[in-house]
């Protein structure tokens, strides 16, 4: 998940927000606002919708703290953290590769639940210092804020350590079989089923309180056990495509069949006489014989139509200079890594200065289609 606004950059790590947070922010605020109303009558409307927005911005405070947990503590096993982006359901950070081993994966997932776990336990005892009783309602604002916060820190620790795959409590499990098989694909797997019941029993639960009346809370459940299924499955599918390329290279998945385009031409003509006619998405673009750079449907569209004739490919292609290359004798899965990371959807593959192929999603998904179907028979 990428971030659509940029908050800045902590410890080298991009923190960024998805449009999606902003739906939970506005829905966590309205809630502290029915709340404090209801149980502290006498406050002005001042009052509440301040200590509303300074609870949901403490608690967007608390979820930023939760990841960098997971981020700080995978930084200094020698991972690369690229970046945090917070969204409607929480925060994800995103780890560029796997944790080296079963200890590690153990200690980068435990982390965030424990930060969590101890920024609640300080919130709770902050607000017992300024008078709060344990088990009744604050009276003022600093103890509303704190017991509030401090509760579903709580809370947000217990839901995480939940074994569904890929919550901190399903890459928990998966590191405990881990150790216990010394097979991460194995230990995925059994994961990412179990992150698939856990995911159907939310579903479930969350229909059966939304029928009972709850609304909301119902619905809401339901919604996280669709996006832990869909995650789970994802997850799943993911280490059938690294197991079916594990041993492979570049050059055994790419596809060595590639159209070229001379770089004058024009858009209106690039698109009628290549890109409809053809089906593809990605053509090399050559000058004077030589590679140039590459042109794909994104370049395209990110022209006006009505300036097509006037725009010639080669003013809005991709430049070799800032292409992203790999070598046939690349591993495939370091160079779907570099995809990944990069968030592009084909890698051009380069021998001795030559274009030789395309690797892409595409062609890894071409690949593994076959060779399912060989080992069918």
């Amino acid at each position: 998940m990428h971030a659509q606004i940029r908050l800045g950059r902590i410890a080298g790590i991009s923190i960024g927000l998805h449009y999606s947070w902003f739906i939970i922010a506005f829905l966590i605020t309205l809630s502290l606002i029915g709340r404090f109303s209801a149980v502290t009558p006498k406050w002005s409307s001042a009052t509440v919708w301040s200590a509303a927005i300074v609870t949901g911005l403490l608690f967007f405070v608390a979820l930023l703290l939760h990841e960098l947990a997971h981020s700080l503590l995978a930084k200094s096993r020698g991972l690369r953290v690229r970046a945090i982006t917070l969204f409607a359901l929480g925060g994800v950070s995103q780890i560029e590769s796997e944790a080296p081993d079963a200890k590690s994966e153990f200690w980068i997932a435990i982390v965030g639940p424990l930060a969590s776990l101890v920024i609640g336990i300080v919130c709770l005892l902050l607000a017992r210092s300024t008078g709060w009783i344990l088990n009744s309602e604050p009276r003022t604002p600093i103890s509303a804020v704190l017991v509030w916060l401090g509760y579903i820190n709580l809370m947000l620790a217990a839901f995480n350590l939940v074994p569904g795959y890929p919550l901190d409590g399903g890459r928990v499990l998966r590191a405990l079989i881990w150790w216990n098989t010394h097979s991460i694909d194995r230990s995925t797997r059994i994961a990412a089923r179990v992150g698939q019941v856990v995911a159907f029993l939310f579903i479930f639960l969350g229909l059966y309180q939304f029928f009972l009346g709850k609304n909301f809370g119902g619905l809401w459940l339901a919604f996280i056990g669709w996006f832990l299924l869909d995650a789970s499955r994802s997850s799943y599918a993911q280490v059938e495509i690294t197991e079916g390329i594990r041993d492979r290279r570049v050059s055994d998945i790419m596809d060595r069949d590639f159209s070229a385009v001379e770089a004058h031409l024009s858009l209106q003509d690039f698109v009628h006489r290549y890109l409809l006619a053809s089906g593809r998405r990605c053509f090399v673009v050559v000058q004077n014989n030589n590679l140039a750079g590459l042109i794909t449907t994104k370049e395209v569209t990110g022209v006006e139509r009505d300036r097509w004739p006037q725009t010639s490919v080669q003013s809005v292609m991709r430049p070799l200079s800032q292409l992203r290359t790999v070598m046939p004798d690349t591993p495939a899965i370091r160079a779907l890594e570099i995809m990944s990371r990069e968030d592009i959807n084909q890698l051009p593959v380069v021998s001795d200065g030559q274009l030789v192929g395309f690797f892409s999603r595409s062609s890894v998904m071409g690949f593994l289609r076959n060779r399912a179907e060989l080992f069918k028979q």
